[in-house]
């Protein structure tokens, strides 16, 4: 489990400096502050209460004292930078974003596409069909849930959603391709390399 958080969180500190050197590379002047590296969903050893634990946050991130962290609301709301402040009786922890309100099933028979794009009016983002189960009204109020746990963690920001990027899976593109050319799959498939152990475009939940 550490071996996998720790390729996962490389793999997101080679995005997010691929991403962050464009910007400087084109435009000089631009400087960026230092990156919040805030693992959702993880496993750690800690103690507390003079206890070893073995500590799952699922649905959590780790809110220790002075801890930055990030929850994110969905495709059309903003999400929230904030500091940990540390609680014992929540283990150090805080919801790791707004939550769903219903499932991606759930969500999908009572939404359309056309739904998708009057609720994220504004905002860059994917509108299609594929998408629709993260339509802004399959989760929870983002202010709302930060408002319940005031006493986790203390906002040091709101941002505001301009653009959102829904990457596409490696295991949904390969749906599509074995689809479109049926007896393209096999030829399709990475060699070399372990099955899925690729840059991924998206979380791990998502």
């Amino acid at each position: 489990m550490c071996w996998a958080q720790a390729y996962a969180l490389l793999n997101r500190d080679v995005m997010l400096a691929t991403i962050c050197d464009e910007p400087v590379r084109r435009l000089p002047g631009i400087e960026f502050e230092a990156p919040i590296r805030c693992q959702h969903n993880d496993v750690a050893v800690e103690t507390h209460d003079d206890l070893e634990l073995i500590v799952t946050r699922k649905g959590a991130i780790r809110a220790g004292l002075g801890d930055p962290g990030i929850i994110p609301g969905s495709m059309g709301t903003g999400s929230y930078i904030v500091r940990g402040l540390g609680n014992e009786a929540s283990y150090c922890s805080a919801s790791h974003g707004a939550g769903r309100r219903m499932s991606r099933n759930a969500a999908r028979r009572q939404f359309t596409a056309d739904d998708l794009a009057a609720q994220t009016a504004g905002i860059e983002c994917r509108k299609d069909s594929g998408v629709v189960d993260e339509i802004p009204a399959a989760y929870k109020d983002i202010d709302s849930v930060i408002a319940d746990q005031a006493d986790l963690v203390e906002v040091v920001a709101r941002l505001q959603t301009l653009l959102c990027i829904k990457g596409q899976g490696l295991i949904q593109r390969r749906l599509s391709l074995s689809k479109a050319h049926p007896q393209g799959l096999r030829q399709a498939r990475p060699t070399g390399r372990p099955f899925g152990l690729e840059a991924s475009t998206g979380s791990a939940d998502g």
